[in-house]
């Protein structure tokens, strides 16, 4: 396959606090025949610096309309359309949990996002006829981390229960929508060339911001992985190294919980929870719509259930998801980029960020696995609680805070069959019948 190569020399930037040093002449951009780009750099920040700045060429566009949801100023190109983006975004508040959450996380996943958004910055400045408009740079670091919150909230459902709430109907969690993805993994006994060998099919879209886009990157700190990401990640989110590979397929765990809170007239403004009445948080949220020359104002409200929406009948729903109190989804990532065996695999997986998606691996030792990953919480075992459904929010009976750890979801290792598969179905059918898991041994909630 012929590489075109094209070294960058972009405009000069000036380090600031917390940026990483970026030698653009020691960046490559190699495309192949297929436009496919490989990067190359010494270290981790400069080769997403040039991921950044590869995919820029190819979708700038959809890369910025991110970057403007994280600031809650999609309505400021879009107009009218992208104001509802903007007040879900304030709504869910992930910038709150990133802020205090940021000191904990990893100083090397952190210099290599600030090298990503350095990439997007200097491809806007060397092209400013394609910046959108002046709300998209600078881009903060916390800004950018809140809306990868925002995106996997959304991939665990809060598009669609949050529109059931504000027109009325029952709020319940959504079920199989026929689109799907699949995965399967094969060890080196049942294959056709006697190598294991993993097969990745996502079914995502070729356009927008859930289309897949092929990149390769490789620095000299051990970063080497060829596969597929959305616009605006700086890492791979599946693919294969030299020594590995995974690949994700939707689930459908209960990733979202939706609460009634109990109010009355004679108490406007709070909640009965436990016979006590708690205030209802409120929030002001400014929606900057273009075509409107001042903020629009919307409220939002917050209980300890989390972020809370009226519906038309006047009762209150909060919303309690697992992705809205973790902001280390892509470090998680970035670990499972680096990892170069099964073992520092699972550890990567231990780290526990991940609220979704199935993972289907395989590697070059012929280890095969699957798990029906997910930020699953300890829910209360009452079977008068319909978690499927709505559940009250009148009780602190109802409220969870705790997780279960990797070891109690459903997984497999190495099954004698010989293989895995997933197409978005029951983890309890991933193989042959007599090694496939029984569910009874697990927790429903």
């Amino acid at each position: 396959m012929k590489l075109h190569v094209i070294a960058l020399c972009l405009i000069g930037f000036i380090a600031q606090a917390q940026q990483p040093l970026i030698r653009k002449d020691k960046i490559t951009i190699a495309r192949d025949s297929y436009g496919v780009p490989h990067i190359f750099a010494p270290t981790d920040p400069e080769v997403a610096y040039g991921l950044a700045y590869a995919h820029s060429e190819d979708d700038f566009k959809t890369i910025q309309t991110l970057i403007l949801t994280g600031k809650g100023k999609l309505g400021t190109y879009l107009g009218k359309k992208g104001a509802p983006v903007d007040f879900v975004f304030g709504l869910l508040n992930t910038r709150k949990v990133v802020d205090q959450q940021i000191k904990s996380m990893d100083p090397k996943f952190l210099q290599l996002v600030q090298g990503y958004l350095m990439g997007l910055e200097a491809y806007g400045k060397a092209h400013p006829s394609e910046v959108l408009n002046k709300h998209v740079f600078p881009i903060a670091l916390e800004d950018y981390i809140a809306t990868t919150m925002f995106s996997v909230a959304i991939f665990c459902g809060v598009d669609k229960t949050l529109p059931k709430i504000l027109e009325g109907s029952i709020p319940s969690l959504p079920g199989f929508t026929g689109e799907g993805s699949n995965a399967f993994a094969i060890k080196s006994s049942k294959s056709a060339t006697g190598e294991p060998m993993l097969v990745i099919n996502a079914h995502q879209p070729i356009e927008g911001a859930t289309a897949f886009y092929e990149a390769h990157v490789q620095s000299e700190e051990g970063w080497n992985i060829l596969g597929g990401l959305f616009p605006g990640g700086p890492l791979i989110f599946h693919g294969t190294t030299p020594n590995l590979a995974w690949a994700h397929t939707v689930n459908f765990q209960d990733k979202i919980d939706v609460y009634q809170l109990q109010t009355d007239k004679a108490h406007p403004g709070q909640y009965k929870v436990d016979g006590e009445w708690l205030p209802l948080q409120k929030r002001k949220i400014k929606l900057n719509i273009k075509g409107i020359p001042f903020p629009v104002s919307k409220v939002a409200y917050e209980s300890i259930y989390g972020p809370t929406v009226k519906s038309p009948a006047g009762a209150y729903f909060s919303l309690r998801l697992p992705s809205l109190m973790d902001a280390g989804a892509l470090q998680q990532w970035y670990a499972m980029n680096k990892a170069t065996n099964y073992t520092e695999f699972k550890t990567a997986l231990q780290q526990n960020h991940l609220a979704m998606f199935n993972i289907m691996y395989a590697d070059k030792r012929d280890t095969i696995f699957y798990i029906s990953n997910g930020k699953m919480p300890y829910r209360n075992a009452d079977t008068s609680y319909h978690w499927s459904s709505t559940v009250p929010g009148n009780t602190k009976a109802t409220l969870w805070n705790s997780f279960k750890p990797l070891s109690e979801l459903p997984q497999y290792t190495n099954p004698k069959s010989g293989y895995l598969f997933n197409t978005n179905h029951s983890p309890f059918l991933a193989t042959t019948v007599e090694e496939n898991l029984n569910p009874a041994k697990f927790d429903k909630n």
